[in-house]
């Protein structure tokens, strides 16, 4: 029996009424903001504003806790689409400049930040969040600043980017702080310390095992993923983290940031990208749109005065903490100050810190729009402060005492200098990085054998036993490389020569034995007796001793899967350059030869970029093909990627040199002015001549396509066709020349 529709009233969910509202009124700001050429994440906070319950002229979000549900799935795309750009070996690369750099300003703004908190009286737990928040700078703003400047082949362009990269998984090592601290209610150091433990816990477990077992799963089933497929796996890949972290009491946020940059060791993460960008962009939306709603006129108005003071403590404390994080790291003066003065804002990451506050009930409601207010100036001053970083650099340098310039300089200079590592600090640093990671992985195992392996099998006879030997066999890899694996060899046995060496390394080597032994037996302790667990664990390490080869191939085998897995990506695209081929204010930048390039075809000889520009190439793209410091007979084709090696004013020439001196811009013709006419020659002064030689093509822009003679037509004439006096031309061409060239 078919159901009768009452065609009068359909009652539409709320939900959906909300979200069309709020996607609608977001695509009219973002309109408007794209025209003004403003920063969308301005638009959608304007978007918010007018679709919030404190403005009245527009119709009003009817139910915030669905926009908020929205909003916490946007929040974990948004970190899922970051760890997607960020992946953890790009935090190796950074090195310690990036490093010394975002740490200094997040400490130095982490404590301004507290320090202005109390002398306004907003209590502790608002302070601390306060500092958190003014500590890091907007990944988005900074980049999309970066793009419509044209800096972004600069060299402080790589320091800023290398900066916000730390910062990201540092902020997310604070969000997770901040939870112990709002649940505790107190600093307490042993939670502090016990939070930070368990963090790098989990984080080396997830990364380990996401490591070994997704980019293999997306590799076996690449053939079977369409775009559509590989979409819903990688969502459902990110929202199954955000459970896990859930359930061990981490953030949602912290799982999805997790999977992202798992997912970035793929070879198949930039792919995942492009098809994930539209799903985070709606989401990330809705986020940014919601944090827009909660901005409070009266509350502005009421706190106008702290949101003036700590813009400026933003924009100066930022870009100070950053100058003196990069100077200590041994940047010169000039690109110290423009790294600073570039991260002198505040953006994405402080507004999910700011609804952790309050999500968390630990902050008040004025903290929220404040730092909405202050993010929105310090995005419009952005560009600014990365426009005039260059000339206050080059006014600072004239203006400091000579001999502090010198000292700077010098600084830099030796800590350029100081790149090599003694053998002591690799061996130190191996064996460190051994016996950190396989406890994490051995404790790992063994806690989930106790909690899954143990309860299935702990009624039978011999179901301990079973369950022992079971958790030993899993183990036994990664207790022989804890124990007995080489590193670091041709170290030690340098280090080995030398007699006040011999020791500590002999006692590296028995720590880790000992350690070994100290497992087994936390093993057998967990599923027997400790009288059994003693006969047990001299059985078990009899059994160590006599299957070393064993052991050692199948954890070779283990190892080898991993580092195919972690170097993927980047075997995926070998010869890929890294910026270490250059001294001083020198780095490496890359150029696309354009196909209309004019320089196309020439050798290096012939365009003397070298004599032009003071710049070196070092190395050209072609496809798969790297030619590593190409001689002077080189030619340059299109398509090419070329490395080249200068300092910043050198590779600006060099860039300018591509965009304007080596294309011909041909003159461009609207698709309507291009037309079809017909022409009579009668009288002209090119019957007798062949069409080449009548110069009709020049003189009009078009060409001939076809010609009427004696009643029979004549597609695309040859060339060398002679024009007669009855003729009559199809010509295809410009309008306006055609038209000059019938009054002619």
């Amino acid at each position: 029996m078919p159901i009768p529709l009452n065609t009068s009233t359909v009652h539409l969910p709320d939900l959906i009424s909300d979200l069309g509202l709020i996607l609608v009124t977001a695509a009219i700001a973002v309109l408007l903001f794209r025209i003004l050429k403003q920063p969308l994440v301005l638009g959608y906070l304007v978007a918010g504003f007018l679709a919030g319950s404190e403005f009245d002229f527009f119709p009003t979000v009817k139910d915030m806790n669905s926009v908020k549900v929205w909003a916490e799935i946007g929040v974990i795309f948004l970190l899922f689409s970051l760890g997607l750009e960020f992946s953890f070996k790009k935090l190796m690369k950074v090195g310690g400049t990036a490093s010394i750099t975002a740490i200094t300003q997040i400490i130095g703004m982490v404590v301004l930040g507290y320090f202005i908190g109390q002398l306004m009286d907003w209590g502790k737990m608002n302070s601390l969040f306060l500092g958190v928040i003014l500590s890091i700078s907007s990944t988005t703003i900074i980049l999309k600043t970066f793009d419509e400047l044209g800096v972004k082949t600069q060299k402080f362009a790589g320091n800023v980017i290398g900066a916000l990269i730390v910062q990201d998984i540092l902020a997310i090592l604070m969000m997770v702080l901040l939870s112990t601290v709002a649940v505790s209610q107190q600093f307490s150091g042993g939670e502090l310390l016990k939070s930070v433990l368990k963090l790098i816990f989990f984080l080396t477990i997830w990364f380990v095992a996401g490591i070994f077992f997704i980019p293999t799963l997306l590799k076996k089933a690449k053939h079977l993923l369409t775009d559509e497929m590989l979409l819903i796996v990688s969502l459902a890949l990110c929202l199954l983290m955000v459970l896990f972290a859930a359930n061990v009491g981490f953030s949602p946020a912290l799982g999805a940031f997790i999977m992202g940059s798992i997912i970035a060791e793929t070879t198949q993460a930039e792919h995942i990208e492009h098809l994930v960008k539209p799903v985070k962009d709606l989401f990330g939306a809705v986020f940014f749109v919601s944090v827009g709603m909660l901005i409070d006129p009266e509350m502005l108005a009421k706190y106008a005065i702290p949101v003036g003071i700590l813009t400026v403590v933003v924009i100066v404390g930022q870009s100070l903490s950053s100058t003196i994080g990069a100077l200590l790291s041994g940047q010169p003066l000039k690109q110290s100050i423009q790294t600073g003065m570039s991260l002198s804002q505040i953006g994405e990451f402080s507004f999910i810190i700011a609804t952790l506050g309050m999500t968390l009930n630990v902050t008040s409601d004025f903290l929220y729009p404040i730092v909405v207010a202050v993010s929105a100036i310090t995005t419009f001053t952005t560009p600014f402060m990365v426009k005039l970083s260059t000339p206050f650099s080059i006014y600072l340098e004239k203006k400091l005492p000579r001999r502090w310039v010198k000292k700077i300089e010098r600084y830099s200079a030796n800590t350029e200098a100081i790149k090599s590592v003694s053998n002591w600090q690799i061996v130190l640093r191996s064996y460190l990085t051994q016996v950190i990671l396989h406890s994490i992985i051995i404790v790992a195992i063994i806690i989930l054998s106790s909690k899954y392996i143990l309860p299935l099998v702990q009624d039978s006879r011999f179901g301990n036993a079973f369950a022992a030997l079971i958790t030993l066999i899993i183990l036994s890899p990664f207790l022989w490389a804890l124990s007995l694996r080489r590193v670091a060899v041709k170290q030690v046995q340098e280090l080995m020569q030398v007699r006040k060496y011999q020791g500590p390394i002999i006692v590296l080597v028995f720590f880790r034995i000992v350690l070994t032994l100290f497992y087994i037996g936390f093993i057998l302790n967990t599923f027997f007796s400790p009288g059994i667990a003693l006969i047990a664990l001299v059985i078990a390490i009899i059994s160590y001793v006599l299957f070393p080869k064993k052991l050692h191939s199948f954890y070779n085998k283990i190892e080898s899967h991993f580092l195919r897995n972690f170097h993927g990506r980047e075997l995926s695209k070998p010869n890929k350059r890294q910026n270490v081929l250059s001294p001083w204010d020198g780095h490496m930048a890359n150029f696309h030869i354009a196909i209309e390039s004019n320089i196309a075809g020439k050798t290096l000889e012939e365009l003397k970029i070298r004599e032009q520009f003071g710049i070196n190439i070092a190395a050209i793209k072609r496809g798969e093909i790297t030619i590593n410091i190409p001689i002077r007979t080189e030619r340059l084709f299109p398509g090419d990627e070329i490395s080249v090696i200068g300092t910043d004013e050198q590779v600006v020439a060099f860039k300018n040199y591509l965009d304007k001196h080596e294309i011909d811009i041909p003159e461009v013709v609207a698709e309507d002015e291009i037309i079809l006419q017909q022409l009579e020659l009668k009288n002209r002064i090119c019957i007798g001549k062949s069409i080449r030689d009548s110069l009709i093509r020049e003189k009009t822009h078009g060409i001939i396509v076809g010609i009427e003679r004696n009643g029979k037509r004549i597609l695309n004439p040859e060339s060398h066709l002679i024009l007669e006096s009855d003729d009559i031309l199809w010509i295809a061409g410009d309008k306006k020349k055609i038209a000059e060239f019938l009054k002619g």
